[in-house]
């Protein structure tokens, strides 16, 4: 069983995911708390807990592993991961609670999504593990329930059991070989608040707007406020294209559409950022593109 839990973590980290033991067939660290830190060692700066301890370093997992029978934990953090918890029906759940996978396709179903082909793993109880790369200069936590009923997610904080350890009632198992792939964006905007500029949160009415080109404002912000995961941004941008028309003619003022459109998309469940490049790029088109008063 060593062998096998030293190849598991070895085989981890040649992933870049960072590991550390766990208790033998437990899911509880193996390393000492702060109450009982010598100072010595790893700790001879201060005490390193679990997340700054976990390493990528050959030597090091096996002169861990040689110790002990532990089982190996990820620490998701700095391994770069978020990963999916997809956790069984509990014994004390009412009935007809529906268990992690099935809340997940439930997800995907709501926002037109399939279900994710990424590394995967079956826990001990049964569930599973989906493991993502996390988005470049995002910094997410851990959640739980936030996705649904029996979801949870691991990120920096956080840690996950690895495949090849083993607990009493099972052992964790690759069921998808497949390379972790990067969070899609859908599930990252589902679990990060929407950070919306203030001035961004209200859009004025046009002040020199024709009725028709005030008309046409309202109706592509609308379009674009209620357009659904997978046509947001092409929503966005067809919007842009059309209200440009009306800048060259003075019907309605450029900083009023690019206003009123960030809004609309931001209430969309876009990005800020993702928001401003498309509308300035779709009225750069639309502007250069159109030079009289639309018809």
């Amino acid at each position: 069983m060593n062998t096998r839990l030293i190849t598991a973590a070895l085989d981890a980290a040649e992933r870049g995911w960072h590991v550390f033991p766990l208790r033998p067939r437990d899911k509880r660290p193996a390393l000492h708390g702060e109450t009982a830190c010598t100072g010595t060692g790893d700790c001879a700066a201060g005490h390193r807990k679990w997340e700054q301890r976990a390493t990528t370093a050959p030597d090091r997992i096996r002169k861990a592993w040689s110790a002990g029978a532990f089982n190996v934990g990820i620490a998701t953090g700095p391994s770069g991961l978020v990963v999916v918890d997809l956790d069984p029906v509990k014994a004390k759940d009412p009935k007809g609670t529906p268990d992690g996978v099935t809340s997940l396709q439930a997800l995907c179903e709501r926002a037109g999504q399939t279900v994710p082909a990424t590394y995967r793993t079956r826990t001990a109880s049964g569930g599973h593990h989906l493991y993502f790369t996390a988005p470049d200069g995002v910094r997410l936590g851990n959640s739980a329930g936030k996705l649904g009923t029996h979801i949870d997610t691991r990120a920096h904080g956080g840690y996950v059991v690895a495949a090849g350890s083993t607990l009493p009632n099972g052992t964790y198992e690759v069921v998808d070989p497949t390379e972790p792939v990067p969070l899609p964006e859908w599930l990252y905007a589902s679990l990060t608040p929407r950070q919306v500029s203030r001035g961004l949160t209200v859009t004025p009415a046009p002040v020199r707007a024709s009725r028709y080109a005030a008309a046409a404002l309202r109706a592509e912000t609308a379009a674009v406020a209620g357009a659904g995961e997978g046509v947001r941004n092409w929503t966005l941008v067809r919007a842009a294209r059309a209200l440009g028309r009306f800048i060259p003619s003075g019907d309605l003022a450029r900083h009023e559409v690019e206003q009123a459109l960030n809004s609309a998309g931001l209430r969309a469940g876009l990005r800020e950022n993702e928001c401003r490049a498309a509308v300035t790029s779709a009225l750069n088109w639309s502007i250069a593109n159109n030079h009289g008063r639309p018809a």
